[in-house]
């Protein structure tokens, strides 16, 4: 990796846990300085914490932010602006997957209310962040965009809730429309789609439904958050360059399309 390219800045959205938060290590360990946000202000300040005794407070940038206002998101990236500079990597990964005691709520249930929290979050709130860095990327013609969706946006859901899964799947048209947008100033858009992933979302390793999981998986095991953030890794950096517009599949072999 060039000298140059270890210095790029990135911004990793629901940074404090999970996929996210290995993935702000991953970046941090190549070499990248760091701006995260999440909505849990214990996570976020412990992921400061924690990065910033191992990487140096100077390559960390954190904050608690609420991902489904507008106002903050601005906000975020103007402080991040003026105290360092606009991002040349954007990782969309936050995201929400409300369940009951039964599971998921069956689409004919599913409230407004719910939809449009989940949609805010994992959908609006991965536009508005494309939107507040795109600009700058194209000015300097460089820049690199993943989007985080799942599984459950790729095939039929044998987990995840409705408005969940249509939010993931709605994400593929984003990217495209990115791609689009960026056309000509060597900005990358791609997407990831994790599978059976053993993050707090998932919930504990050894549940009902983690052994059902396990048992479809070919690779006989449910994927770790290190996994995600080294393929995001991959599609970030200098040599995914022609990369642009693509679905990469992070499922253990679940699912392989033709």
């Amino acid at each position: 990796m060039t000298a140059a390219a270890r210095q790029r800045l990135a911004v990793v959205t629901g940074g404090g846990s999970g996929i996210g938060l290995a993935t702000v290590a991953h970046l941090l360990d190549h070499g990248h300085k760091v701006a995260l946000f999440g909505q849990n202000p214990d996570h976020i300040l412990k992921a400061e914490q924690g990065f910033s005794t191992r990487f140096g407070a100077e390559r960390v940038f954190a904050r608690t932010i609420d991902i489904t206002m507008p106002a903050q998101i601005q906000d975020f990236f103007h402080e991040l602006r003026e105290t360092w500079a606009m991002p040349d990597i954007l990782i969309c990964n936050a995201g929400i997957s409300p369940k009951g005691e039964n599971g998921p709520t069956p689409f004919a249930e599913v409230s407004l209310q719910e939809w449009h929290s989940v949609l805010s979050v994992n959908l609006t709130g991965a536009m508005l962040c494309c939107q507040a860095v795109l600009p700058a990327m194209i000015e300097r013609r460089a820049g690199r965009i993943v989007l985080v969706g799942s599984l459950a946006g790729r095939t039929i859901p044998k987990i995840a809730g409705s408005a969940y899964a249509i939010s993931k799947s709605a994400l593929a048209g984003l990217a495209r429309s990115l791609v689009v947008a960026s056309s000509g100033s060597g900005t990358t858009v791609n997407l990831i789609a994790p599978g059976r992933i053993a993050t707090d979302m998932a919930g504990p390793p050894g549940s009902e439904i983690n052994r059902a999981a396990i048992a479809r998986i070919p690779v006989g095991r449910i994927g770790m958050p290190h996994d995600v953030a080294a393929a995001i890794g991959f599609l970030v950096s200098e040599e995914a360059g022609f990369i642009n517009g693509a679905i990469l599949d992070v499922n253990g072999g679940e699912f392989a399309p033709p």
